[in-house]
């Protein structure tokens, strides 16, 4: 399956339908905390990690981020790990802008950013875990990027897909990715055809039961 097209079918899904099959097979859950900072918002893509740690003495290099912004492309996702700090900004506008114009699809961050009202203007999704005027000039440094991060107690590494929207955050190993959007769809499928009865008059209850959200082939009726 093509890049497009796996993002295509996860574009299709919510965190909730991936998070439930990742349970199915046994891999981490999706989590909670981090949430888009202006309006409804949802995003899939390609992971390009960036870690953060405080900034030391010495001299100045590129700002946080810029280098990874400069190596995406319109599969991409930017995730960055600053420990979950809300103390510092971590994102904010002109990152923002650089990133829209190459086409990324948004930034998840495990800490706060900024200039909210710019990245709304562009129309760019931000997940973040709240919003800081605190700059992060003198006060944060990169410490790599490309290399495996934690977000939330998730483990990111470079290219695994990342699933966002305003209920939480999943992440998908690339190699896992194709089974896990399988699962995912039948579950959608199958929830989409509860709901239908439910609509129809079918009692919660009867509708709802545990074995049949869970796909078991004989559900007790």
């Amino acid at each position: 399956m093509s890049n497009s097209s796996l993002l295509d079918r996860f574009a299709a899904l919510d965190s909730a339908a991936v998070s439930d099959a990742l349970d199915q097979l046994g891999l981490p859950s999706g989590v909670g905390g981090i949430r888009p900072v202006w309006g409804p918002a949802a995003v899939v893509g390609f992971a390009v990690t960036v870690g953060l740690e405080p900034r030391v003495e010495g001299p100045a290099g590129a700002h946080i981020a810029t280098t990874a912004v400069e190596s995406s492309d319109d599969q991409s996702v930017i995730v960055v790990d600053n420990q979950g700090r809300t103390d510092v900004s971590c994102w904010g506008g002109i990152l923002s802008l650089g990133a829209a114009q190459r086409g990324v699809r948004g930034v998840v961050t495990d800490g706060v950013c900024r200039d909210v009202a710019e990245a709304r203007e562009l129309g760019f999704p931000v997940f973040a875990r709240g919003a800081i005027p605190a700059t992060a000039r003198g006060r944060l440094q990169q410490h790599f990027t490309g290399e495996p991060v934690s977000v939330a107690g998730l483990t990111v590494e470079q290219g695994d897909v990342v699933v966002a929207d305003e209920t939480g955050l999943v992440v998908v190993s690339r190699d896992r990715a194709e089974e896990v959007a399988e699962i995912a769809t039948a579950i959608v499928a199958r929830e989409r055809a509860i709901a239908d009865e439910v609509r129809a008059g079918t009692p919660l209850s009867q509708a709802m039961h545990d074995a049949r959200l869970a796909g078991a082939k004989e559900s007790v009726r």
